[in-house]
């Protein structure tokens, strides 16, 4: 039964069947390795695989900024690390991020494989060594590393359970098949993840711009060579510009429930926002908590209106969002709360000014700082802000829409990629679904 997936390269087919198994010492040669991070003047330089190259990436090249250290001529000759190796994280502080494992991509010289690590050097005749990598990452190899590995405060993976481990091997061919598949996910992964950190820089140069420079009445942005500038308490800032403080463009700003919430938690009810619920420019319904209706009512002074700003205080101080109309009318939780004055400002684009680098730079210095104080009404009042012409603060929202809707496409093409790919893992690591007719053609 043909499946469609991930281009000509996906199509494959329904036939369970019961590959061959070999332990992990039959198919690659094992070796745990004891070089650590010290440089020696007697030994020879080289360049350290780490436990984060490798718990970091699926796949090891070049590219990477690896630490450099030396080692002996014979940790050299054992533990010198070739196109096709596999290495896996060998100890951690929890058994789940024992076991991870990563393809060598290339010849890299004078690369070595550091402490904590196991290199993997598969018999290139049995077992193609993305095929073994992609073995290493199933939930069942995860729960038998995760089993096998012991300690307390540390854990560790002996070398015989490493050796131990059973490997389901097909005919090399379809090994090879089903690592190209797999493999052709991973590019389009990184190579989505890679557009989406693109876009991130150019969004954070656009922010800049647009809350330093704006946009005149043609749609371009400002510049001193063509437009005038005035000096401000925030710099130059075009002369069509104002700078206030929220609390005179607010005609609000209170804080949220702080004594004893906890005694007005109902089971259902009207929804309490929290800080876990505020991020940058949206808000997050997970973990609601409810209070009664009745109390909703008695606490009147902590309910939200749809266009209100809700701030966090404490953990990320200052992070902020715009009430939705679906929370219109709910209570609040220790965080500001802030209505703007919609004839000087909007909702929209004061979220977006706090939760800028210039908001964020005012936040921290009002704390001397230090991220886990408390942001309070008072800081939030004389939070200073550049307040452009409405039409103007609507453009730039328009301007950063744009952009956002970009990224958020991006992401939401890097979640269904990973989603395929886990379950053409499941598909084909298994043999639940077969690869031959494409070996064939």
């Amino acid at each position: 039964r043909a499946r469609a997936g991930f281009g000509h390269q996906a199509r494959v087919f329904e036939m369970s069947v019961a590959w061959p198994t070999h332990k992990l010492r039959e198919i690659a040669d094992i070796r745990v390795s004891n070089v650590d991070k010290k440089t020696h003047a007697s030994e020879k330089p080289v360049k350290l695989c780490n436990y984060m190259d490798v718990y970091s990436n699926e796949y090891v090249t070049g590219s990477i900024d690896f630490m450099e250290a030396s080692a002996t001529l014979v940790e050299i000759e054992r533990f010198g690390l070739s196109a096709g190796d596999v290495v896996i994280t060998k100890d951690s502080e929890t058994p789940d991020d024992i076991g991870i494992p990563t393809v060598i991509a290339e010849d890299i010289p004078g690369l070595i494989c550091g402490y904590h690590l196991a290199m993997i050097r598969p018999d290139a005749g049995r077992i193609d060594s993305v095929y073994l990598a992609k073995q290493l990452s199933t939930s069942q190899a995860t729960r038998y590393f995760s089993l096998h590995a012991s300690g307390s405060t540390r854990y560790g993976l002996p070398i015989g359970a490493i050796e131990a481990l059973e490997i389901s091997t097909p005919p090399k061919p379809e090994q090879a098949k089903i690592a190209e598949i797999l493999s052709t996910v991973d590019r389009a992964i990184s190579q989505t993840e890679a557009l989406i950190a693109k876009q991130q820089r150019l969004k954070t140069g656009l922010m800049q711009d647009l809350l330093t420079r704006g946009i005149d009445e043609h749609g371009h942005f400002r510049s001193e060579q063509t437009h005038q500038f005035k000096d401000s308490p925030l710099g130059r800032i075009p002369v069509e510009w104002e700078v206030k403080p929220c609390a005179s463009i607010c005609s609000q700003i209170v804080v949220g429930i702080v004594i004893r919430p906890v005694q007005y938690y109902r089971p259902d009810g009207i929804p309490m926002l929290r800080s876990a619920n505020v991020k940058e420019n949206r808000i997050d319904p997970g973990n609601l908590v409810f209070m009664s209706a009745k109390d909703n009512e008695k606490l009147a002074k902590s309910q939200v209106a749809e266009g209100d700003l809700v701030t966090v205080r404490t953990g990320y101080p200052g992070t902020t969002s715009v009430v939705p109309p679906e929370f219109d009318g709910c209570n609040c939780i220790d965080i500001v709360i802030s209505r703007p004055d919609r004839n000087q400002v909007r909702p929209d684009f004061l979220s977006i000014w706090i939760n800028s680098d210039h908001g964020k730079r005012q936040v921290l210095e009002g704390q001397g700082g230090l991220a886990q104080q408390h942001f309070n009404v008072g800081a939030m009042k004389s939070l200073l802000v550049k307040v452009p012409s409405i039409i103007e603060q609507e453009q730039i929202e328009a301007t950063l829409l744009k952009q956002s809707t970009v990224l958020k496409d991006l992401e939401n093409n890097v979640a269904k990629l990973r989603v395929l790919k886990t379950a053409l893992m499941q598909d084909l690591l298994t043999g639940r679904k077969r690869v031959t007719a494409l070996i064939e053609t």
